[in-house]
Protein backbone atom coordinates (compact mmCIF):
# COMPACT_ATOMS: atom_id res chain seq x y z
CA UNK A 1 0.00 0.00 0.00
CA UNK A 2 1.39 2.98 -0.90
CA UNK A 3 2.30 6.43 1.55
CA UNK A 4 0.89 9.39 0.54
CA UNK A 5 3.07 12.34 2.09
CA UNK A 6 2.74 16.08 2.14
CA UNK A 7 6.00 17.53 0.72
CA UNK A 8 6.99 20.86 1.61
CA UNK A 9 9.05 21.29 -1.36
CA UNK A 10 5.97 20.89 -3.60
CA UNK A 11 3.22 21.84 -1.47
CA UNK A 12 1.18 18.86 -1.83
CA UNK A 13 0.61 15.55 -0.77
CA UNK A 14 2.41 12.60 -3.03
CA UNK A 15 3.19 9.14 -3.53
CA UNK A 16 5.96 8.22 -1.58
CA UNK A 17 8.49 6.34 -3.51
CA UNK A 18 11.88 5.74 -2.38
CA UNK A 19 15.44 5.74 -4.10
CA UNK A 20 16.24 2.39 -3.48
CA UNK A 21 12.85 0.63 -2.32
CA UNK A 22 15.01 -1.73 0.07
CA UNK A 23 16.35 0.94 2.31
CA UNK A 24 14.59 4.33 3.39
CA UNK A 25 17.30 6.79 4.29
CA UNK A 26 15.53 9.71 7.00
CA UNK A 27 17.29 12.34 8.25
CA UNK A 28 15.72 13.75 11.35
CA UNK A 29 17.33 17.31 13.28
CA UNK A 30 17.70 16.43 16.31
CA UNK A 31 18.66 18.96 19.65
CA UNK A 32 20.45 21.83 20.47
CA UNK A 33 21.72 19.82 23.82
CA UNK A 34 22.13 22.82 25.97
CA UNK A 35 18.85 23.13 27.57
CA UNK A 36 15.81 20.90 28.50
CA UNK A 37 14.13 18.79 26.32
CA UNK A 38 10.49 20.36 26.67
CA UNK A 39 7.03 18.97 25.75
CA UNK A 40 7.51 20.95 21.70
CA UNK A 41 10.23 18.81 21.31
CA UNK A 42 8.72 15.71 22.20
CA UNK A 43 5.40 16.08 20.12
CA UNK A 44 8.12 16.66 16.96
CA UNK A 45 9.78 13.57 17.73
CA UNK A 46 6.90 11.64 18.23
CA UNK A 47 5.68 13.04 14.74
CA UNK A 48 9.09 11.48 13.48
CA UNK A 49 8.98 8.07 15.09
CA UNK A 50 5.07 7.81 13.77
CA UNK A 51 6.59 8.08 10.38
CA UNK A 52 9.33 5.57 10.52
CA UNK A 53 7.17 2.86 12.33
CA UNK A 54 4.81 3.50 9.71
CA UNK A 55 7.40 2.96 6.88
CA UNK A 56 8.19 -0.08 8.83
CA UNK A 57 4.68 -0.92 9.28
CA UNK A 58 4.31 -1.02 5.30
CA UNK A 59 7.15 -3.32 4.61
CA UNK A 60 10.17 -0.65 4.66
CA UNK A 61 13.40 -0.80 6.08
CA UNK A 62 14.84 2.63 7.81
CA UNK A 63 17.87 3.78 7.60
CA UNK A 64 16.85 6.98 10.39
CA UNK A 65 19.91 9.13 11.27
CA UNK A 66 19.77 12.08 13.65
CA UNK A 67 21.96 14.77 14.67
CA UNK A 68 23.07 16.14 17.87
CA UNK A 69 24.11 19.92 17.63
CA UNK A 70 26.42 20.18 20.60
CA UNK A 71 28.36 22.85 18.58
CA UNK A 72 28.23 26.17 16.39
CA UNK A 73 24.55 26.67 16.79
CA UNK A 74 24.05 30.66 18.20
CA UNK A 75 21.28 32.12 19.72
CA UNK A 76 19.72 33.74 16.36
CA UNK A 77 19.59 31.79 12.61
CA UNK A 78 20.77 34.46 10.81
CA UNK A 79 24.24 33.45 12.61
CA UNK A 80 24.28 36.37 15.30
CA UNK A 81 24.26 36.35 19.08
CA UNK A 82 25.96 33.76 21.53
CA UNK A 83 26.76 29.90 20.88
CA UNK A 84 24.08 28.49 22.53
CA UNK A 85 26.53 26.05 24.15
CA UNK A 86 28.70 28.22 25.79
CA UNK A 87 25.50 30.02 27.04
CA UNK A 88 24.39 26.63 28.67
CA UNK A 89 27.92 26.44 30.41
CA UNK A 90 27.60 29.99 31.25
CA UNK A 91 24.31 29.47 33.09
CA UNK A 92 25.14 25.99 34.74
CA UNK A 93 28.71 26.94 35.41
CA UNK A 94 30.29 23.61 33.80
CA UNK A 95 32.07 23.09 30.84
CA UNK A 96 30.86 22.94 27.32
CA UNK A 97 31.57 19.17 27.09
CA UNK A 98 29.68 18.66 30.33
CA UNK A 99 26.67 20.62 29.18
CA UNK A 100 26.22 18.45 25.96
CA UNK A 101 26.63 15.00 28.20
CA UNK A 102 24.22 16.54 30.63
CA UNK A 103 21.29 17.36 27.89
CA UNK A 104 22.11 14.44 25.73
CA UNK A 105 21.42 11.85 28.61
CA UNK A 106 18.50 13.78 29.07
CA UNK A 107 17.32 14.60 25.77
CA UNK A 108 17.83 10.12 25.65
CA UNK A 109 15.67 9.90 28.68
CA UNK A 110 13.05 11.92 27.32
CA UNK A 111 12.48 10.21 24.19
CA UNK A 112 13.15 6.20 26.27
CA UNK A 113 10.03 7.33 28.64
CA UNK A 114 7.78 8.18 25.48
CA UNK A 115 8.75 5.23 23.45
CA UNK A 116 10.19 6.67 20.59
CA UNK A 117 12.86 4.60 18.62
CA UNK A 118 16.23 5.63 18.74
CA UNK A 119 17.52 6.35 15.49
CA UNK A 120 19.92 3.96 13.69
CA UNK A 121 22.55 5.99 14.15
CA UNK A 122 22.91 8.96 16.36
CA UNK A 123 25.21 11.73 15.04
CA UNK A 124 27.29 14.18 16.98
CA UNK A 125 28.36 17.28 15.39
CA UNK A 126 31.39 17.34 17.29
CA UNK A 127 32.44 13.86 15.44
CA UNK A 128 31.61 14.90 12.66
CA UNK A 129 34.21 18.44 12.12
CA UNK A 130 36.30 17.10 9.34
CA UNK A 131 33.15 16.04 7.09
CA UNK A 132 32.28 19.45 7.37
CA UNK A 133 35.61 20.71 7.03
CA UNK A 134 35.80 18.59 3.32
CA UNK A 135 32.28 19.45 2.61
CA UNK A 136 33.61 23.48 2.95
CA UNK A 137 36.34 22.66 0.84
CA UNK A 138 34.13 21.77 -2.09
CA UNK A 139 31.89 24.54 -1.98
CA UNK A 140 35.31 26.55 -1.96
CA UNK A 141 36.71 24.60 -5.18
CA UNK A 142 33.47 25.39 -6.51
CA UNK A 143 33.18 29.10 -6.11
CA UNK A 144 30.65 29.66 -3.82
CA UNK A 145 31.89 30.58 -0.63
CA UNK A 146 34.49 33.75 0.19
CA UNK A 147 36.52 34.57 3.18
CA UNK A 148 36.60 37.66 5.55
CA UNK A 149 38.58 37.92 8.81
CA UNK A 150 35.78 36.69 10.44
CA UNK A 151 34.34 33.98 9.23
CA UNK A 152 34.46 31.96 5.82
CA UNK A 153 30.55 32.63 4.72
CA UNK A 154 28.32 31.02 1.75
CA UNK A 155 27.37 33.03 -0.81
CA UNK A 156 24.05 32.92 -1.38
CA UNK A 157 23.99 34.49 -5.04
CA UNK A 158 26.05 31.11 -5.94
CA UNK A 159 22.32 28.94 -5.74
CA UNK A 160 19.55 30.99 -7.71
CA UNK A 161 17.14 28.66 -6.40
CA UNK A 162 17.64 29.62 -2.96
CA UNK A 163 14.04 29.88 -1.50
CA UNK A 164 12.28 27.52 -3.31
CA UNK A 165 11.50 25.71 -0.08
CA UNK A 166 9.84 28.30 1.76
CA UNK A 167 8.31 29.93 -1.26
CA UNK A 168 10.47 33.31 -0.65
CA UNK A 169 12.16 35.39 -2.57
CA UNK A 170 15.81 36.36 -1.86
CA UNK A 171 14.59 39.86 -3.01
CA UNK A 172 12.03 39.86 -0.48
CA UNK A 173 14.14 38.51 2.00
CA UNK A 174 16.73 40.82 1.87
CA UNK A 175 14.17 44.06 1.95
CA UNK A 176 13.07 42.85 5.89
CA UNK A 177 16.71 42.25 6.89
CA UNK A 178 17.83 44.88 9.51
CA UNK A 179 20.98 46.38 9.51
CA UNK A 180 22.33 45.30 12.82
CA UNK A 181 22.00 41.77 11.48
CA UNK A 182 25.07 42.69 9.38
CA UNK A 183 28.04 42.36 12.01
CA UNK A 184 31.06 41.50 10.01
CA UNK A 185 31.38 44.28 8.21
CA UNK A 186 33.11 42.58 5.24
CA UNK A 187 30.42 40.21 4.73
CA UNK A 188 28.96 40.79 0.84
CA UNK A 189 25.10 40.37 1.19
CA UNK A 190 22.69 39.79 4.24
CA UNK A 191 21.78 36.19 3.78
CA UNK A 192 25.07 34.84 3.24
CA UNK A 193 25.96 32.61 6.01
CA UNK A 194 28.56 31.12 7.96
CA UNK A 195 30.35 28.05 7.17
CA UNK A 196 33.05 28.30 9.13
CA UNK A 197 33.61 30.59 12.17
CA UNK A 198 37.17 32.25 13.09
CA UNK A 199 38.54 31.52 16.71
CA UNK A 200 38.61 36.00 16.71
CA UNK A 201 36.50 39.00 18.00
CA UNK A 202 33.49 37.67 20.38
CA UNK A 203 34.23 34.36 19.52
CA UNK A 204 38.27 34.71 20.40
CA UNK A 205 38.20 32.55 23.77
CA UNK A 206 35.66 29.88 22.18
CA UNK A 207 35.90 26.81 24.22
CA UNK A 208 35.16 24.21 21.59
CA UNK A 209 37.27 24.81 18.33
CA UNK A 210 39.36 22.89 15.65
CA UNK A 211 42.45 23.75 13.45
CA UNK A 212 41.01 24.17 9.46
CA UNK A 213 42.59 25.80 6.65
CA UNK A 214 41.16 29.05 7.26
CA UNK A 215 42.75 28.79 10.94
CA UNK A 216 41.54 27.85 14.15
CA UNK A 217 37.74 28.03 14.85
CA UNK A 218 34.52 26.19 14.77
CA UNK A 219 31.29 25.11 12.10
CA UNK A 220 28.73 26.79 11.25
CA UNK A 221 25.22 24.91 11.98
CA UNK A 222 23.90 24.76 8.49
CA UNK A 223 26.79 23.17 7.41
CA UNK A 224 26.51 20.27 10.05
CA UNK A 225 23.54 19.23 8.99
CA UNK A 226 24.26 18.71 5.56
CA UNK A 227 27.73 17.10 6.10
CA UNK A 228 26.61 14.86 8.80
CA UNK A 229 23.41 13.63 6.33
CA UNK A 230 25.33 13.09 3.36
CA UNK A 231 27.98 11.40 5.27
CA UNK A 232 25.63 8.64 6.09
CA UNK A 233 22.81 8.64 4.27
CA UNK A 234 24.51 9.44 0.57
CA UNK A 235 24.05 13.13 -1.34
CA UNK A 236 20.80 12.35 -2.16
CA UNK A 237 17.89 11.64 0.95
CA UNK A 238 14.79 10.45 0.83
CA UNK A 239 13.28 12.03 4.15
CA UNK A 240 14.17 14.89 5.89
CA UNK A 241 12.30 16.31 8.78
CA UNK A 242 12.10 19.02 10.94
CA UNK A 243 9.78 21.82 12.57
CA UNK A 244 8.33 24.44 10.64
CA UNK A 245 10.53 27.05 12.19
CA UNK A 246 13.49 25.13 10.14
CA UNK A 247 11.98 26.23 6.66
CA UNK A 248 13.18 29.66 6.06
CA UNK A 249 16.57 29.46 6.90
CA UNK A 250 17.98 26.07 8.42
CA UNK A 251 16.77 24.18 5.68
CA UNK A 252 16.86 26.57 2.64
CA UNK A 253 20.61 26.60 3.87
CA UNK A 254 21.22 23.20 4.01
CA UNK A 255 19.41 23.16 0.05
CA UNK A 256 22.03 25.46 -1.02
CA UNK A 257 25.38 24.58 0.02
CA UNK A 258 24.13 20.58 -0.43
CA UNK A 259 23.39 21.01 -3.71
CA UNK A 260 25.97 23.33 -4.68
CA UNK A 261 28.78 20.78 -3.56
CA UNK A 262 27.50 17.66 -5.13
CA UNK A 263 25.05 19.29 -8.37
CA UNK A 264 22.47 16.76 -6.97
CA UNK A 265 18.90 16.72 -5.11
CA UNK A 266 19.69 17.25 -1.62
CA UNK A 267 16.24 15.62 -0.25
CA UNK A 268 13.02 14.33 -2.36
CA UNK A 269 10.30 14.38 0.36
CA UNK A 270 10.34 17.12 3.16
CA UNK A 271 8.62 16.73 6.23
CA UNK A 272 7.58 19.45 8.91
CA UNK A 273 6.20 19.62 12.21
CA UNK A 274 3.97 22.26 13.40
CA UNK A 275 4.01 23.70 16.79
CA UNK A 276 3.17 23.33 20.20
CA UNK A 277 1.06 25.96 22.52
CA UNK A 278 0.37 25.49 26.17
CA UNK A 279 -2.70 27.03 27.20
CA UNK A 280 -2.77 29.00 24.04
CA UNK A 281 0.62 30.93 24.16
CA UNK A 282 3.99 30.36 22.71
CA UNK A 283 5.65 27.87 25.22
CA UNK A 284 8.21 30.08 27.81
CA UNK A 285 10.30 29.78 31.25
CA UNK A 286 9.15 33.49 32.07
CA UNK A 287 5.30 32.33 31.30
CA UNK A 288 5.97 29.03 33.86
CA UNK A 289 4.91 26.84 30.94
CA UNK A 290 8.05 25.58 30.00
CA UNK A 291 6.83 21.77 30.90
CA UNK A 292 9.25 18.83 30.67
CA UNK A 293 9.27 14.86 31.40
CA UNK A 294 10.01 15.73 35.34
CA UNK A 295 6.81 17.81 35.07
CA UNK A 296 5.17 15.20 33.04
CA UNK A 297 6.02 12.54 35.91
CA UNK A 298 4.94 14.76 38.52
CA UNK A 299 1.82 15.02 37.72
CA UNK A 300 2.14 11.06 38.33
CA UNK A 301 0.96 11.24 34.54
CA UNK A 302 2.11 8.08 32.69
CA UNK A 303 4.56 9.88 29.68
CA UNK A 304 2.94 8.00 27.03
CA UNK A 305 -0.09 9.98 26.87
CA UNK A 306 1.37 12.98 25.39
CA UNK A 307 2.16 10.46 22.17
CA UNK A 308 -2.14 9.96 22.76
CA UNK A 309 -2.38 13.56 22.54
CA UNK A 310 -0.11 13.94 19.90
CA UNK A 311 -1.36 11.54 17.62
CA UNK A 312 -5.07 13.28 17.67
CA UNK A 313 -4.07 15.96 15.68
CA UNK A 314 -2.41 16.13 12.41
CA UNK A 315 1.58 16.65 12.86
CA UNK A 316 0.72 20.08 10.57
CA UNK A 317 -1.33 21.74 12.62
CA UNK A 318 -0.32 23.39 15.35
CA UNK A 319 -1.60 21.74 18.90
CA UNK A 320 -2.70 23.32 21.89
CA UNK A 321 -1.27 21.69 24.99
CA UNK A 322 -3.55 21.92 28.11
CA UNK A 323 -3.81 20.17 31.25
CA UNK A 324 -6.86 19.04 30.68
CA UNK A 325 -6.15 17.49 27.72
CA UNK A 326 -3.65 15.85 28.98
CA UNK A 327 -5.48 14.04 31.57
CA UNK A 328 -8.34 12.77 29.17
CA UNK A 329 -5.22 11.12 26.84
CA UNK A 330 -4.25 9.43 30.25
CA UNK A 331 -7.65 8.09 30.84
CA UNK A 332 -7.77 7.17 26.74
CA UNK A 333 -4.58 5.50 27.06
CA UNK A 334 -5.47 3.51 30.26
CA UNK A 335 -8.87 2.00 28.66
CA UNK A 336 -6.50 0.82 25.94
CA UNK A 337 -4.18 -0.74 29.25
CA UNK A 338 -6.65 -2.61 30.93
CA UNK A 339 -8.20 -3.88 28.02
CA UNK A 340 -4.50 -5.52 27.17
CA UNK A 341 -4.26 -6.38 30.49
CA UNK A 342 -7.34 -7.77 31.05
CA UNK A 343 -6.99 -10.15 28.18
CA UNK A 344 -3.03 -11.33 28.69
CA UNK A 345 -3.96 -15.19 28.53
CA UNK A 346 -5.08 -14.15 25.49
CA UNK A 347 -2.34 -13.14 23.51
CA UNK A 348 -0.85 -15.55 21.01
CA UNK A 349 -4.01 -17.04 20.58
CA UNK A 350 -5.80 -14.96 17.81
CA UNK A 351 -5.37 -13.83 13.99
CA UNK A 352 -5.51 -10.05 13.30
CA UNK A 353 -8.40 -8.98 11.63
CA UNK A 354 -7.44 -7.90 8.24
CA UNK A 355 -10.37 -5.74 7.31
CA UNK A 356 -9.34 -3.37 9.94
CA UNK A 357 -6.04 -3.63 9.03
CA UNK A 358 -7.11 -2.46 6.06
CA UNK A 359 -8.71 0.54 7.02
CA UNK A 360 -5.92 1.51 9.65
CA UNK A 361 -3.32 1.09 6.87
CA UNK A 362 -6.04 3.76 4.89
CA UNK A 363 -5.56 5.88 7.24
CA UNK A 364 -1.86 6.20 7.84
CA UNK A 365 -1.34 6.33 4.07
CA UNK A 366 -3.31 9.60 4.36
CA UNK A 367 -0.62 11.79 4.97
CA UNK A 368 -0.10 9.51 8.62
CA UNK A 369 -3.86 10.49 9.72
CA UNK A 370 -3.14 8.87 13.02
CA UNK A 371 -6.86 10.01 14.50
CA UNK A 372 -8.70 8.35 11.88
CA UNK A 373 -5.87 5.61 12.59
CA UNK A 374 -7.01 5.87 16.64
CA UNK A 375 -10.70 5.59 15.50
CA UNK A 376 -10.29 2.59 13.83
CA UNK A 377 -8.77 1.24 17.21
CA UNK A 378 -12.05 2.20 18.63
CA UNK A 379 -13.88 0.50 16.58
CA UNK A 380 -11.94 -2.62 16.96
CA UNK A 381 -12.78 -2.26 21.03
CA UNK A 382 -15.75 -1.64 20.12
CA UNK A 383 -16.24 -4.80 17.95
CA UNK A 384 -18.99 -8.03 19.58
CA UNK A 385 -18.73 -9.90 16.21
CA UNK A 386 -15.10 -11.34 16.46
CA UNK A 387 -13.19 -13.10 19.42
CA UNK A 388 -11.34 -11.37 22.05
CA UNK A 389 -8.08 -12.93 21.15
CA UNK A 390 -8.33 -12.01 17.36
CA UNK A 391 -9.15 -8.22 18.63
CA UNK A 392 -6.37 -7.95 21.19
CA UNK A 393 -3.97 -8.75 18.40
CA UNK A 394 -5.17 -6.40 15.65
CA UNK A 395 -4.68 -3.46 18.58
CA UNK A 396 -0.90 -5.35 19.38
CA UNK A 397 -0.60 -5.06 15.43
CA UNK A 398 -1.99 -1.15 15.82
CA UNK A 399 0.28 -0.59 18.36
CA UNK A 400 3.37 -1.28 16.50
CA UNK A 401 2.81 2.24 14.74
CA UNK A 402 1.57 4.58 17.59
CA UNK A 403 4.07 3.08 20.26
CA UNK A 404 1.96 2.89 23.39
CA UNK A 405 4.45 -0.44 23.64
CA UNK A 406 1.23 -2.30 24.82
CA UNK A 407 3.26 -5.69 24.54
CA UNK A 408 5.16 -5.20 27.41
CA UNK A 409 2.12 -4.96 29.42
CA UNK A 410 1.54 -8.44 28.10
CA UNK A 411 5.14 -9.97 30.01
CA UNK A 412 5.15 -7.11 33.14
CA UNK A 413 5.61 -9.25 36.46
CA UNK A 414 3.52 -7.64 39.21
CA UNK A 415 6.25 -7.43 42.39
CA UNK A 416 4.20 -10.15 45.13
CA UNK A 417 4.32 -7.11 47.53
CA UNK A 418 1.81 -5.60 44.79
CA UNK A 419 0.16 -8.68 44.18
CA UNK A 420 -0.56 -9.29 47.58
CA UNK A 421 -2.13 -5.55 48.63
CA UNK A 422 -4.25 -5.99 45.61
CA UNK A 423 -5.77 -9.38 47.00
CA UNK A 424 -6.23 -7.98 50.25
CA UNK A 425 -8.11 -4.59 48.59
CA UNK A 426 -10.19 -6.99 46.48
CA UNK A 427 -11.04 -8.92 50.18
CA UNK A 428 -11.87 -5.87 51.87
CA UNK A 429 -14.12 -4.30 49.02
CA UNK A 430 -15.98 -8.06 48.80
CA UNK A 431 -16.61 -7.12 52.94
CA UNK A 432 -17.33 -3.46 51.85
CA UNK A 433 -15.14 -2.84 54.30
CA UNK A 434 -14.47 0.73 51.78
CA UNK A 435 -12.03 3.02 53.81
CA UNK A 436 -9.48 -0.19 54.32
CA UNK A 437 -9.76 -0.73 50.40
CA UNK A 438 -8.87 2.59 49.83
CA UNK A 439 -5.83 2.97 51.86
CA UNK A 440 -4.62 -0.55 50.20
CA UNK A 441 -5.22 1.23 46.60
CA UNK A 442 -3.03 4.15 48.25
CA UNK A 443 -0.22 1.61 49.60
CA UNK A 444 -0.03 0.17 45.48
CA UNK A 445 -0.07 3.66 44.34
CA UNK A 446 3.17 4.56 46.44
CA UNK A 447 5.10 1.39 44.97
CA UNK A 448 4.02 2.51 41.59
CA UNK A 449 1.12 0.86 40.46
CA UNK A 450 -2.55 1.23 40.03
CA UNK A 451 -5.58 -1.33 41.20
CA UNK A 452 -8.55 -1.11 38.31
CA UNK A 453 -11.46 -2.74 39.06
CA UNK A 454 -13.26 -4.71 36.17
CA UNK A 455 -16.42 -6.75 35.88
CA UNK A 456 -14.79 -9.93 36.47
CA UNK A 457 -12.18 -8.61 39.28
CA UNK A 458 -9.59 -6.48 38.80
CA UNK A 459 -5.99 -5.70 37.38
CA UNK A 460 -2.95 -4.38 38.37
CA UNK A 461 -0.65 -1.88 35.88
CA UNK A 462 2.41 0.32 36.69
CA UNK A 463 2.16 3.64 36.72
Amino acid sequence: MALNLYNTKTKSVEVFTPINPEKVTMYACGPTVYDYTHIGHMRKYVGDDILRRTLMFLGYKVHHVMNITDVGHLSDDADTGEDKMEKGAAKTGKTVWEVAEFYTDYFNDTMHAINVLPPTFLAKATDHVPSMIGLIQKLEARGATYETSQAVYFDIHAFPAYGALSGQKLSDKEVGVRDDVIVDPDKKHPQDFVLWFKRVGKFAHHTMHWTSPWGDGFPGWHIECSAMSMEQLGETLDIHTGGIDHIPVHHENEIAQSECATGHTFVNYWVHHDFLRVDGEKMSKSKSNFYTIDDIRAWNIDPRALRMLFLQTSYRKPLNFTRESLDAAAKTLRTLDIFVASHRALSGNGKPIESYLTDFKDALSEDLNTAKALSVVWEILADKNNTPSDILETILVCDSVFGFGLNTILTEKIPQEVSALAEDRQQARLEKKWNQADELREQINKLGYTVNDTDTGYIVLKN
